[in-house]
């Protein structure tokens, strides 16, 4: 019958806790210290009141305890059991019936290690148990990593020959070699670690650090949406129309064809100039910006949300019929250049319920890539677009008798647009999130949301979901079938995410990986640190070079970056074995314990969040803005080798890693 009551009282300790694990009640710190020519892995534990851990030796049979784990223990093995420093409180428990160790306050878990090689590297983890006098938590794991070489012996005066006399030179000599050996490493200053290394990288080969997304990508991606703005019911009917217009306006097909062009030149001018108008509204620092500025991402998620409801057919985004009635007037009233100009403004407004979601989404796209002219650019590509088919029908109006019929495809055509629209929404919404930490998206989330739509999307292809203004298809086309073949696998291609696969076909628009709730991919790689000074000093102790990766939470090419280049092996053991990577989020919300006030070109600023701070020390530094930003740094702050931004190609990443590794082992050789 006791057996029966302590297997209650143990089970009723280990189910409780599920009530309060909002917070670990125990906090602990890792750090490695050196005990002659050996070495100690340190567990600096501070307990919350009320509270208290286990000791290393407990009863068989009582609660779980204090252990120590090593996975990886390279170059180096344990030198006896795990101890504990700190004063052991030893009780009776009534719900193990048994006498038990544990520590309250603050304790230090100590586990020494013999070097067995000239370089160490080390990884696995303590596991504990922490109970108070109402339930317990189960047993958890604090993870440790360190790497680095040997520790030179320290010699001290009495380890000279203890039978023979030794004279003073040589005991000041022996006292001398000790005190260097255990003198710390030479302090680098902080303001030697944020000086501007500018001048050093263009001496490196530094041509262009701020290199943002590729404005011919941009053209293109402008290219793609306007050719789908060109099959949606708002623009297909108006060609045939618009085209037979100028050839009745003028016998002369010549002149017919050049006013077709010109009218075709005139919608690449006024979608170009509403790109510039973004642009003026904004400015060129400010475009950036955009892309890590959660008010700005929550308000395009909304945007987004509605053109997609709006393409679903729940309601029809106009502008007002007087503008329209307005312009057209106008447009007949007038002759020559202008009437041509503005009736192609007439076909932007009455077009708008069908391109304004598309332009909006193109300009949210384009606006937070980076590059300055990205919104012009953007439209550039979309108005051309646009304005091909009129150009091309005027010259070939033989070719219109052989356009296909407007009909229910067009709406089809929305309606999968408003999938899109709906998925890329998220990822604003996921920005925000990540920014101020709110913790609503996390990458399996974010994925499910994505697996279902994509699945209903396949749904509707094949023509079971129908929405307001489908009409009734007794079959489904072959068009529509591999398109709905094609979601469909799209959806089950992500299934894999939720249990943490790269997914990099999507790895630029899913969270990070460190959001990841159930994580069965091993490969991902995590920076050591998050906040400069401390990797720095890190870096100095160990004596590793640095890479700095500046990132952010609306970072789409980060990601890519992250799941195509740093998941590659080789890149992942450069990262993890020979460097101190540290990434630095520039969008991070968090406060700042103490704002940082610092002088700027356009005078003191106030940098009162833990992004601002970053986003000032890339800035500051390295003269850069755009993220990915990558740069290879020294023990004392000096960059290696010119820095490197957004490029899958992995080759150059691995030799862009290897020529700061020998730049870094030559500077230490001199």
């Amino acid at each position: 019958m006791s057996d029966l009551k302590r297997t209650f009282a143990l089970l009723l300790l280990l189910c409780c806790p599920l009530l309060c694990m909002g917070q670990s009640p125990v906090n602990f710190k890792t750090s490695l210290r050196q005990a002659g020519d050996k070495l100690e892995i340190v567990f600096d534990a501070t307990i919350a009141p009320g509270w208290h851990v286990y000791a290393a030796t407990l009863p068989a049979g009582g609660p779980s305890p204090t252990t120590f784990t090593g996975e990886k223990m390279q170059g180096a093995e344990t030198d006896g059991p795990l101890k504990a420093e700190g004063k052991a409180i030893d009780t009776y428990e009534e719900a193990f019936q048994m006498n038990v160790s544990y520590y309250e306050g603050k304790v230090a878990f100590v586990q020494p290690l013999k070097i067995t090689a000239d370089t160490y590297d080390v990884s696995g983890y303590l596991e504990y148990s922490t109970c108070n006098d109402m339930n317990c938590l189960p047993p958890t794991e604090v993870p440790f990593h360190f790497s680095g070489k040997a520790p030179v012996p320290v010699v001290a005066p009495k380890d000279v020959q203890k039978d023979a006399p030794a004279d003073a030179d040589t005991v000041a000599a022996v006292q001398a070699t000790a005190d260097t050996l255990q003198a710390p490493l030479a302090e680098v200053s902080r303001d030697e670690l944020w000086a501007p290394v500018q001048d050093e990288l263009r001496a490196l080969g530094e041509t262009k650090a701020n290199a943002g997304r590729s404005l011919w990508a941009i053209f293109l991606e402008g290219l793609l949406w306007g050719f789908i703005a060109v099959l949606t019911p708002c623009v297909w009917p108006i060609i045939p129309m618009t085209i037979s217009f100028f050839m009745k306006r003028n016998q002369n097909r010549r002149k017919a064809i050049s006013e077709a062009i010109l009218y075709g030149l005139s919608i690449v001018v006024i979608y170009v100039a509403l790109g510039l108008l973004v642009t003026a509204l904004f400015g060129g620092n400010a475009l950036n910006a955009l892309a890590t500025n959660a008010w700005f991402n929550i308000f395009f998620f909304l945007l987004l949300v509605v053109f997609a409801i709006s393409f679903l057919g729940a309601f029809e985004i106009t502008l007002p019929s007087s503008w329209t009635n307005s312009v057209n007037d106008k447009a007949d009233k007038t002759k020559g250049v202008l009437s041509i100009f503005l009736m192609a403004f007439t076909l932007a407004l009455v077009s708008f319920s069908c391109t304004g979601p598309i332009i909006g989404f193109l300009l949210v796209q384009v606006a937070t890539s980076g590059a300055w002219l990205a919104p012009a650019i953007g439209m550039l590509g979309f108005a051309i677009a646009l304005a091909i088919p009129f150009a091309l029908f005027a010259m070939f109006p033989n070719w219109m008798k052989k356009l296909p019929k407007s009909g229910n495809w067009m709406n089809t055509i929305k309606v999968v647009l408003a999938f899109i629209e709906l998925a890329f929404a998220l990822k604003f919404l996921s920005v925000a999130d990540m920014a101020y930490g709110w913790h609503l998206l996390s990458r399996p989330t974010f994925i499910s949301l994505w697996i279902v739509l994509f699945a209903l999307l396949g749904v509707y292809l094949l023509g079971k979901i129908r929405f307001p203004l489908d009409e009734d298809e007794p079959r489904v086309s072959i068009p529509r079938f591999f398109l709905a073949l094609f979601s469909l696998a799209f959806a089950v291609y992500m299934v894999p995410g939720l249990w943490g696969a790269p997914l990099k076909a999507i790895s630029a628009f899913t969270p990070p990986m460190s959001t990841q709730d159930f994580n069965l991919y091993e490969n991902d790689v995590r920076a050591r640190f998050d906040d400069y000074d401390e990797g720095m000093a890190y870096a100095r102790r160990v004596g590793k070079p640095v890479i700095l990766d500046f990132t952010g939470a609306g970072c789409v090419n980060c990601r890519e970056m992250e799941m195509a280049v740093w998941t590659d092996p080789r890149v992942k053991h450069l990262l993890e074995d020979e460097y101190v990577l540290i990434s630095l989020s520039v969008d991070e919300r968090t406060s700042l314990a103490q704002p940082m006030t610092v002088q700027t070109e356009e005078g003191t600023r106030t940098l009162n969040t833990v992004g601002k701070k970053w986003s000032y020390l890339q800035s500051h530094k390295f003269g850069a803005l755009v993220q990915p930003f990558y740069v290879l740094l020294d023990t004392e702050g000096h960059p290696l080798a010119k820095s490197y931004s957004y490029d899958k190609d992995v080759q150059k990443y691995i030799q862009f890693l290897q020529e700061g590794l020998r730049a870094f082992r030559t500077r230490n050789n001199k």
